[in-house]
């Protein structure tokens, strides 16, 4: 009887953490960063990528495999690039959205996350972008860094790494013009638009106690760290949620993803290629 008894209590012993770790997946919040090119155009960005109209026919076919692609994740909050007020972070201008909206900006607020929650029967979309206000700092100082650049002789190689990176993106605009969206997407959110090189080559202009470029990329991680604050704010155990943003914002969003407890990374390579 002994001899059963410990039998059972190991097995006991092995069966109880399993369960345990069931439950906890079932509370683990599944993010998905589906980072996108700016398809109204930009004249904001740094290095700056062209874009044809999403608005024709075909194009809109595409957006809407896409849609029905990332559909298939069963998200349960959508969330956009856009300032909102909190505590509740809600993106007031989903509540307008109808077929004449998409049929006439080409934001990707519209195309893909609007688009994405109506498809997917999504009522819980929030916007969680974080600007600068009076008295935080400015998440991208360029400009002080320019001037780094200037003061120490270095700006003709600044410029000849902005121009190298204008290049490659140049490249890969043209690789991907006559794809189709969803081909399109998947580059972006597996290539160069969507990595972290660009914020870390630029830490060989420091010099000395004077290191703006390392000043600029802790602000930039410091302006994602603010957004997935927000983002944590709303989400509920058991979330599927799908982030649509600027690719820029992508690796830091993933990371966070991926380090915070409770979340989850989920890859989009996979259900953007179901929109082929």
């Amino acid at each position: 009887m002994k001899k059963l008894w410990l039998i059972f209590a190991a097995l006991f012993a092995v069966a109880a953490p399993a369960a345990a770790k069931s439950k906890a997946d079932d509370e683990t919040i599944q993010i998905m960063v589906v980072g996108s090119f700016h398809m109204a155009g930009s004249t904001s960005d740094l290095v700056k990528v062209e874009t044809e109209s999403v608005l024709t026919e075909r194009r809109q076919g595409e957006l809407q495999r896409v849609a029905k692609a990332l559909a298939t994740f069963n998200p349960t909050v959508v969330v956009t690039e856009r300032e909102t007020d909190a505590p509740d972070y809600i993106d007031p201008y989903f509540a307008e959205f109808d077929d004449k909206i998409l049929s006439e900006n080409p934001n990707e607020r519209v195309q893909i996350a609007y688009r994405l929650a109506k498809t997917a029967g999504v009522s819980r979309v929030y916007g969680i972008d974080e600007q600068p206000s009076e008295g935080e700092p400015d998440y991208f100082p360029f400009d002080r860094l320019m001037a780094h650049a200037e003061a120490t002789g270095q700006s003709e190689a600044l410029q000849a790494m902005l121009d190298k990176f204008q290049g490659m993106v140049s490249d890969e605009q043209q690789a991907m013009r006559d794809l189709p969206i969803g081909e399109q997407l998947l580059r972006v959110n597996t290539g160069l638009l969507s990595s972290a090189e660009f914020y870390y080559a630029l830490s060989a202009f420091d010099r000395g106690e004077d290191q703006p470029a390392a000043e600029l990329q802790a602000y930039w991680f410091m302006r994602n760290a603010k957004i997935f604050s927000k983002l944590m704010n709303v989400a509920k155990p058991g979330d599927r949620i799908v982030i649509v943003y600027g690719a820029g914002h992508k690796y830091w969003l993933e990371h966070f993803a991926e380090h915070t407890p409770g979340f989850a990374k989920i890859d989009p390579a996979p259900y953007l290629k179901r929109a082929k």
